[in-house]
């Protein structure tokens, strides 16, 4: 009988596979205010400290506000502590400050993008990304996403202008394998990562260098641990064609 593979061993749970989130500042979100509020006035800020976060790429941004209220957003190329900040409708479109996107002019590159009024931001977040406002409509602002895609989203959503910082980070290599293993550390995941075709049969199903000897490579969702490997409750057995970006 051959070793628990690494699907089985995840599932058990344990301090091998677990991030280490207490170490994590804090959500990158925006102070909670109702959204026809935060359309229709504007609140400042300054930008407290720029501090890192382990497992994110990009910087933090601590930001207080003159109501009380503070947070922390992924923080925008060109942003420095002790910036004025500006939140609301009210507030001008440059770099860091935070509007809805109704008031947003076409053309300007935006991050920290709420999905819906109130969520308090859920697109364009990682360390370089960014979404291209490309017009206003009835449906609602049109922005290019990171992907290409564009999508139309809700006037009252809050996105910060500007680019998130952090846009070179994964242009650098990383030298040595040490940089890698604490990289992926930070963020929980397993390193390094054996494939299965590298395994002998006992331990892994699509072991063994002999090509007669492998199985097929997708797998339903109801399969046991086990066998839960490959491409999961695949619609064709093979790799997506690549469809043109709209």
């Amino acid at each position: 009988m051959g070793k628990r593979i690494r699907v089985q061993r995840r599932g058990r749970g344990g301090s091998t596979y677990r991030a280490s989130t207490h170490k994590r500042v804090a959500p990158a979100k925006y102070p909670p205010m109702t959204p026809k509020e935060a359309y229709e006035t504007s609140i400042s800020g300054v930008i407290e400290s720029l501090v890192h976060d382990p497992g994110r790429g990009a910087p933090l941004a601590l930001i207080k506000f003159e109501n009380g209220q503070d947070c922390y957003i992924a923080s925008p190329e060109g942003t420095h502590e002790g910036q004025q900040i500006s939140l609301g409708g009210n507030a001008l479109a440059e770099i860091g400050n935070i509007l809805p996107l109704g008031k947003i002019p076409e053309g300007v590159l935006v991050c920290n993008i709420e999905l819906k009024p109130g969520d308090r931001g859920k697109l364009a977040k990682s360390s370089g990304s960014y979404s291209t406002v490309v017009g206003h409509t009835p449906q609602g602002t049109m922005i290019r996403l990171p992907s290409g895609r564009t999508r139309y989203i809700n006037d009252y959503c809050m996105a910060t202008i500007g680019v998130v910082a952090a846009a070179g980070r994964t242009e650098k290599p990383f030298l040595k394998a040490g940089e890698k293993f604490h990289l992926m550390k930070a963020k929980g995941h397993k390193y390094p990562r054996t494939s299965g075709r590298k395994m002998v049969p006992a331990v892994h199903p699509y072991g063994s260098s002999k090509r007669s000897a492998r199985r097929t490579t997708t797998t339903s969702h109801g399969a046991p641990p086990g066998q839960k490997v490959g491409l999961i409750a695949a619609r064709g057995p093979g790799q997506k064609k690549k469809r043109a970006i709209r």
